[in-house]
C-alpha cells in the first residue's frame, strides 16, 4: 500500500511539488515559532528566585557637586533614615539602576583560570538580598564583616557558578574582572538565578558587588519593601517627602509588579506578531491543501469509479486519499527535519538541545494533524462516489 502511494505521488510530482514546498515552509516557520514558545514556557516555569510583591522602586541622583564618597554615603544614609522612619516601610535597599524588571543592563566579563564568562553586574547593599527574599545556595550574603577586606567580596548566581566551576564549590575562589584581569574578587556566596529580566528571559550569569565609598556613583535606584497597609495616600506622602528632601521634582516611584508586567509584554510582543503571521500562513496552506485534494477528486472520478467497480470499499478510497496526503507531507517533513536538527548541532541560538527537540516534535505532530484534518473530508467525499455514476460521467 505504501509503495503504491509513493508511485501515485511520484507520477504526479509536478503537481505535488508546490504543495510539498508549502508544507516544508510551513513546517520551518512552525518550528521557529514553537522553539520560541517552548523556550519561553520553560523559562516561565523556572522559580522566580525573588519576591517582588509590595516592593517599590525609585531612581535618584546625588546632589550636584557632591563628589566625595563619604559625603555621598552620608547622603544615602539620610535618605535611608527618612524612608525607614515611615511606619509603612519594612526595609530599604540601595542598588545600581539595573534593578529587577528594569530595562537597564550592566555587563562585563569574569575570568577563572582559562575560562572567561560574560555576565551581568549588579551593585547592591547589604539589605538587597533580604529585601527581595533571595535564597542562598552556598556561603552568605554581604554584611559588616566585609568592611575593610583586602579583596573585593562578591556574590555570584548559580548560572555563573556552573559555567566557571561546574560541580565544585565556589566559596573562597578568586576570580578576575574582564578577559584577563587579575584575580582580585573573592566569592563569598552563591544565590539562585533571579528572573530579574522578566518571566520569559533565560538564565544568565550574574555578579553582585557590594556598594561602598570606592564605587559610589552619581545615582542609582532605591528599593522599598512596604507593608500591605501602604496605599496611594502613603505613596503620595512618600513622593512629597523625597522630592522635598532631594530638592528634585522628578522623583519617580514605580511598583515592581507593574514593571514586571511591562517587561513581560515587551518580550512577548515579537512572538505574538510572528505567531499571527505563522497562523495566517498555516491557514493558507490548509486551504491550499484542501483545495488541491478536492480538485484531485473531481479529476479522478473515473479512477475512483473504476476502483469501486472492481471491489474497493468506500473506506479504502478514503484511506487512500488521506494516505497520499500523509505521504506527501512526510516527504516535506523529512527534508524540513534535516534542516531543523542543524540548529541544536550548530547551537544557532544558544538554546538547550531539549528545547529544539520538543519544538521539532510539536511541529511534526501539528503538520500531520493539519494534513489529516484537511484530507479527511475530501476523502469522505471520494468514498461517497458511486461506481455507476462515475463511469457513466466518464
Amino acid at each position: 500500500m505504501l509503495t503504491h502511494l509513493f508511485k501515485l505521488i511520484w507520477n504526479k510530482k509536478k503537481q505535488n511539488f508546490l504543495l510539498m514546498i508549502e508544507v516544508l515552509v510551513s513546517f520551518m516557520i512552525l518550528f521557529a515559532v514553537l522553539t520560541a514558545i517552548v523556550y519561553y514556557y520553560q523559562n516561565y516555569r523556572r522559580p522566580m528566585g525573588l519576591d517582588y510583591e509590595n516592593v517599590w522602586m525609585m531612581d535618584y541622583e546625588s546632589p550636584h557637586g557632591m563628589k566625595d564618597g563619604d559625603s555621598v554615603a552620608a547622603f544615602r544614609a539620610s535618605v535611608r533614615q527618612l524612608i525607614g522612619s515611615m511606619p509603612q516601610v519594612a526595609e530599604v535597599s540601595f542598588a545600581s539602576r539595573n534593578v529587577p524588571f528594569s530595562f537597564n543592563t550592566n555587563g562585563g566579563g569574569v575570568n577563572y583560570g582559562k575560562k572567561n564568562e560574560g555576565t551581568n553586574k549588579y551593585t547592591v547593599d547589604d539589605n538587597y538580598g533580604s529585601l527581595l527574599h533571595v535564597g542562598l545556595k552556598e556561603g552568605r550574603w554581604f554584611s559588616k564583616e566585609d568592611d575593610g577586606a583586602k579583596e573585593e567580596h562578591i556574590v555570584i548566581n548559580a548560572t555563573l557558578k556552573k559555567n566557571l566551576f561546574g560541580d565544585e564549590s565556589a566559596i573562597g575562589k578568586m576570580v578576575g574582572e574582564g578577559g584577563d584581569g587579575p584575580k582580585s574578587m573573592k566569592i563569598i556566596g552563591v544565590i539562585g538565578d533571579l528572573k530579574d529580566k522578566g518571566d520569559f528571559a533565560g538564565p544568565s550569569s550574574g555578579v553582585y558587588r557590594r556598594v561602598d565609598t570606592s564605587n559610589l556613583n552619581w545615582g542609582g535606584s532605591i528599593l522599598i519593601r512596604v507593608r500591605p497597609s501602604a496605599d496611594a495616600a502613603f505613596e503620595s506622602r512618600l513622593y512629597k517627602s523625597l522630592s522635598h528632601f532631594m530638592n528634585n521634582g522628578d522623583v519617580n516611584i514605580q511598583h515592581l509588579d507593574g514593571m514586571r508586567a511591562r517587561i513581560n509584554n515587551t518580550r512577548l510582543m515579537p512572538v505574538i506578531i510572528v505567531l499571527l503571521v505563522a497562523g495566517f500562513l498555516v491557514i493558507n496552506v490548509a486551504l491550499g491543501l484542501f483545495g488541491v485534494l478536492w480538485y484531485n477528486i473531481s479529476k479522478r472520478r473515473s479512477e475512483i469509479g473504476l476502483r469501486r467497480a472492481v471491489g474497493a470499499s468506500g473506506n479504502g478510497i478514503s484511506k487512500q486519499f488521506v494516505g497520499e496526503a500523509v505521504v506527501l507531507s512526510t516527504i516535506s517533513l523529512i527534508v524540513g527535519s534535516f534542516f531543523a536538527v542543524q540548529f541544536p548541532l550548530l547551537n544557532v541560538f544558544d538554546l538547550p538541545t531539549g528545547t529544539y527537540l520538543i519544538a521539532l516534535g510539536l511541529a511534526v505532530a501539528f503538520i500531520y494533524l493539519l494534513v489529516v484534518i484537511c484530507a479527511f473530508y475530501p476523502g469522505r467525499q471520494a468514498a461517497a462516489i458511486y461506481p455507476a455514476v462515475a463511469l457513466h460521467e466518464d
